[in-house]
């Protein structure tokens, strides 16, 4: 039997479901844009480039706990009900997020800072393995036959969604407030403005109703005893939740965060972009791509989810070295000719204390514009030793915080967009494609799990593996791409050897 909806009813539930969905992915990603900055309010000034690794290793727990979430709150989705399920996600989810904002610096508290945050982002973890889950089979149980595709990639908007609103609170803090101010205390304003954003996410869903399918299933006492055995144990059932997660979710994770996350990391850190600029880039490419994923979804409908999901890992792995060395490549300022300089400003220099015995670290940072428009900062940096005897450190020559011409700037949109197009094939129909493998009575469960070991593990693994990668001896920046290039290739290989090309199959009640 299926279980259709009226058209103002199933735009109410797509809000009411995208709305708190979005918000946890705010939550979730407001870490990730804000890596560098946290690294530094979390471990000590001279950590280096292990205060970043370190960072993006906090930010990894809370995908790697996401399966766990998975099973917790899937199993009580298909016990208890959707709707209380992911009201409760969300209240875990906003309560971290904003207690996030209230730890106390690695100045005042030394290493329980972020063994506090690391805790924080765990509990993230689990309350995000079980809102995803919830909300795509709340919206795929009252879809129309025949629109599946299109009503649940509005779920899937949320994520890159949520992306964009990090991103545009964090520059909006940043730029009333001040790059100093917000280095020192400003960053704290995305996570504490997050308890305001769920009370109202809150208050919608408690307005919301249960699933009819699931509904159905409680009225006729037919909802599953035990949703983890029938899930796992039944060797049909399993064999799908596999096939799933090496066939779909883990190509389609790489690709998602690649094409964001990483892009956002490779820009930032390893091209030196100015902070602005490397947000405006994403924000910019987001806001032009996110659109597809509704057109993809629409598109499932249509000729099935298979191949859209397949050509955009294929895609991936053929254009990410090409895309990512183009980053490099108009980013590389060493060589500006003396012609090409339009001004040099007073160097400026600063004197950080190492240790308790007395060395320093020198930076003298010279910004300097271009004729173009362009402009970046040319850091030399030295150790100078309390301790005469030994060596005075050797200058290291650093250039960051680029500004890039506009027309460069508009060709890094252009590849990160054309990323992110990527995601949108993968990711769009892919609630429909979950949902139509597993019967109601345990979908939650077993959507759930794939999609957050795909997502979670392998995809979000994505930023903190490729840069502990590129920075092992011996490795290029593009170093770090064979991750997401190898994953994304298994996955295709199995997918186009093992999926069938669903599209619009009736799912079971």
């Amino acid at each position: 039997m299926n279980h259709e909806t009226k058209p103002n009813s199933i735009f109410k539930v797509i809000g009411a479901s995208s709305l708190g969905t979005l918000i946890e992915w705010y939550d979730f990603y407001i870490f990730g844009s804000l890596a560098t900055i946290i690294g530094a309010q979390l471990f000590p000034a001279d950590a280096g480039a292990s205060a970043l690794i370190n960072t993006l290793a906090i930010f990894a727990a809370g995908f790697i706990v996401r399966p766990f979430g998975a099973l917790v709150f899937g199993r009580l989705g298909d016990l208890i009900g959707r709707k209380y399920t992911f009201l409760l996600t969300l209240v875990l989810m906003g309560g971290s997020t904003f207690l996030i904002g209230l730890i106390p610096s690695y100045s005042s508290i030394g290493y329980f800072a972020p063994i506090l945050v690391l805790i924080l982002r765990l509990v993230q973890g689990l309350a995000l393995g079980g809102e995803y889950g919830g909300a795509a089979t709340y919206v795929a149980e009252h879809a129309p036959k025949g629109k599946r595709g299109f009503f649940t990639s509005w779920i899937q908007t949320t994520a890159t969604l949520g992306l964009f609103l990090s991103l545009g609170i964090i520059v909006l803090s940043k730029n009333i407030i001040g790059a100093e101010a917000f280095a020192d205390w400003g960053w704290r304003i995305p996570f504490l403005l997050s308890i305001l954003l769920v009370g109202v996410s809150i208050y919608i869903r408690l307005k919301m109703h249960e699933s009819p399918m699931f509904t159905k299933l409680k009225t006729e006492g037919n909802i599953s005893k035990n949703p983890l055995k029938e899930s796992f144990s039944k060797k049909g059932n399993f064999k799908m939740v596999l096939l799933a997660l090496f066939g779909a979710t883990m190509g389609q994770g790489v690709i998602w965060y690649t094409g964001q996350f990483y892009a956002q990391s490779f820009i930032e850190n390893t091209c030196k972009i100015d902070f602005n600029d490397s947000r405006y880039i994403l924000l910019w490419g987001i806001a032009f791509a996110t659109p597809f994923f509704v057109v993809f979804g629409a598109w499932s409908d249509k000729v099935g989810r298979k191949w859209i999901m397949l050509t955009g890992m294929l895609l991936g792995i053929i254009f990410y070295r090409p895309i990512y060395q183009m980053f490099l490549d108009k980013s590389d300022v060493s060589k500006t000719e003396v012609s090409a300089i339009a001004s040099t400003a007073e160097p400026v220099i600063t004197r950080v204390p190492l240790h308790d015995k007395g060395d320093s670290l020198i930076t003298t940072s010279t910004k300097i514009s271009l004729l173009s428009g362009a402009s970046y900062s040319k850091v030399l940096v030295d150790t100078v030793y309390a301790d005469a005897s030994k060596t005075i450190g050797h200058s290291k020559e650093i250039y960051k915080d680029k500004i890039l011409e506009t027309s460069t700037f508009w060709i890094f949109v252009g590849l990160v967009f054309f990323q992110i197009l990527l995601v949108t094939m993968v990711y769009g129909p892919i609630a429909a494609f979950l949902v139509e493998l597993f019967p109601t009575k345990i979908r939650y469960t077993s959507m759930s799990l794939p999609y957050h070991v795909g997502n979670g593990v392998f995809g979000g693994l994505v930023p903190f593996v490729a840069t502990l990668i590129a920075s092992f001896a011996g490795s290029t920046p593009l170093s770090g791409l064979w991750y997401p290039i190898g994953i994304a290739a298994l996955s295709f290989i199995i997918g186009a050897v093992y999926l069938s090309n669903k599209k619009d199959e009736t799912i079971n009640d």
